[in-house]
């Protein structure tokens, strides 16, 4: 795949990048190798006020970032300044709690005694080299929520982001640069997928972080299992959206539809498989298309668009592949299912799908399995609180879920039994920095965010003092 701009919304190729050579990337490597060993001996402070410069930079950049991230991967544009408005905030997030969710912790004087100490505490100390191998959809979240904590911790990153979006990703190398940080702290690396496996190998990185597909989440951890480094994978999702009877009907449905048309339904934990009591499928189905049906799509630079065009042809082509197999084998189109008419002729080799909405799901089709990364949402109808956990958990992936109930026991039985990373009730899953985040099964392991996010690239040592 070249490294280029591809405007998704027009289809036309607007800048093309060369690749860096071996000798560029060793430069790479050996300047991150060095700055590690500086930047882990800053202060909290110190990392904190560079990080705090980077939030307000991007804050100052977000109109012109904003534009490159719809150009490059085609999200209406308000969505992209709230996607740089959230990277932001996390900044400042970690700059704020870095110091103290990096503390030295101390165990009881008891289990110290116990041991023959004097004193014990365990300190946590960055690991190093960390290669991040991240996605286009959300091209900016998906490197801040990495490359936040990592640096506040003292690691230093190396960015390979997918190929179709290089100026976000040499923005962000040149963000955190006229922060101040040292140019070694944060680089991009403009390489193909062919090229990870030899940096990941490199014995001066330590360890990778993975947010894709999962067979790219496959191929990265087969590596890193083979030189025994530390990985964190967040993969795909099917998220489910369960509706019980005591749920508000309709803010169940219209939550639905921004739940699974975000980013034009290309993201892991927008909810995609709708499970929904008998009692209320009807109406909720009613309303739900109603509200897929009214709506915008077009051009993601104009205000007031609701859905932009998927990132890439065939993107599109594997969602229709998903539609078509379906509706085939019996499932019942209740709108959408095509590519829209009507558009702008300067948007008619763009990738558009229409919202679509599909019911009679069976186990037989192949979207009841796989991923439907587009604006495509499948309803199904279950009997029952057993059928809906059923249901919910007949998929190969555990991201996250959302369930909507008033009733305590009902919500109970979905925190025990649902086999996700994340329930969410009443509401439709997103991501915040002071929680933390990722998933079960083949949605991948580890967490980003949070505590539990910064220390995934720390190792944590027991410091112990004799009598």
């Amino acid at each position: 795949m070249p490294i280029a701009t591809v405007n998704p919304a027009t289809g036309e190729t607007e800048r093309t990048f060369a690749p860096l050579d071996t000798e560029d990337v060793e430069v790479c490597l050996a300047r991150a190798a060095v700055t590690f060993q500086h930047h882990r001996t800053t202060s909290f402070a110190d990392r904190a006020a560079l990080l705090r410069r980077a939030a307000d930079l991007l804050d100052e950049d977000t109109d012109a970032v904003a534009r490159t991230m719809t150009t490059e991967m085609g999200k209406p544009l308000a969505a992209a300044r709230a996607e740089a408005g959230k990277c932001a905030k996390t900044m400042r997030w970690y700059a704020d709690h870095a110091e103290e969710l990096l503390a030295d912790e101390y165990p009881d004087d008891e289990d110290v005694r116990d041991s023959g100490a004097a004193k014990v505490f365990v300190r946590y100390r960055p690991v190093g080299v960390v290669l991040a191998v991240m996605p286009w959809n959300f091209p900016l979240w998906q490197v801040v929520r990495f490359a936040a904590p990592a640096l506040m911790a003292g690691n230093v990153g190396l960015l390979k982001h997918a190929s179709n979006v290089p100026q976000t990703a040499l923005y962000l190398a040149d963000l955190f640069r006229r922060a101040g940080f040292d140019e070694g702290c944060f680089q991009t690396l403009l390489i193909g997928s062919g090229a990870v496996e030899d940096v990941l190998r490199d014995p001066r990185v330590a360890a990778a972080t993975l947010t894709g597909s999962e067979g790219a989440g496959r191929a990265v951890a087969s590596v890193a299992g083979d030189e025994i480094k530390k990985t964190v994978l967040e993969l795909g999702g099917s998220d489910p959206f369960v509706v019980m009877p005591s749920a508000d009907v309709d803010a169940a449905a219209r939550t639905a539809v921004t739940a699974r048309v975000q980013n034009a339904g290309q993201s892991c934990i927008a909810a995609k498989r709708f499970i929904v009591h008998t009692d209320v499928h009807d109406a909720f189905l009613d309303r739900f298309t109603a509200g897929m049906r009214e709506l915008t799509v077009g051009d993601p630079l104009a205000e007031g668009t609701d859905v932009g065009p998927l990132s890439s042809a065939q993107g599109r082509a594997d969602l229709e592949e998903l539609v078509e197999d379906a509706v085939r084998r019996g499932a019942v189109t209740h709108c959408g299912g095509q590519r829209p008419k009507g558009l702008d002729q300067r948007m008619s080799e763009g990738y558009f799908y229409e919202p679509t909405v599909l019911s009679g799901i069976t186990p037989d089709m192949r979207i009841h399995r796989e991923e439907t990364f587009g604006p495509v949402a499948t309803v199904y109808r279950v009997a029952d609180l057993d059928e809906a956990v059923s249901v919910a958990n007949d998929t190969s992936f555990g991201l996250s879920s959302n369930a909507w109930t008033d009733d305590p026991a009902e919500q109970e039985r979905f925190v025990r039994d649902l086999q996700a990373g994340g329930v969410f009730f009443n509401g439709m899953t997103a991501s915040h920095p002071a929680f933390p985040f990722g998933g079960v099964r083949r949605s991948g392991y580890g967490r980003e965010l949070a505590g539990h996010g910064i220390k995934e690239f720390c190792n944590a040592t027991t410091v112990w003092f004799g009598a």
